[in-house]
């Protein structure tokens, strides 16, 4: 008779596993708070463009009416 191996996970591939998963969440975690980081900075500069954006419109509006206003 032929003996077959065993396919059960012994308690020292269960331990690399779990090992080998924690590395992984660890780089995962350093992954999402360098996206975080990335994130906030795209957020603060959109927020940026977007306060020039109307302080022109603003400054361009002002000049329009002031110069409307002299030439009259």
């Amino acid at each position: 008779m032929i003996a077959t191996p065993s396919t059960e996970p012994t308690l020292t591939n269960v331990i690399e596993k779990l090992d080998h998963l924690s590395t992984r969440v660890d780089h995962l975690a350093t992954d999402v708070e360098k996206f975080n980081d990335r994130f906030s900075n795209y957020q603060q500069a959109t927020q940026w463009v977007v306060q020039l954006a109307f302080t022109l419109i603003a400054s361009a509006t002002i000049t329009v009416i002031i110069t409307s206003v002299l030439r009259r």
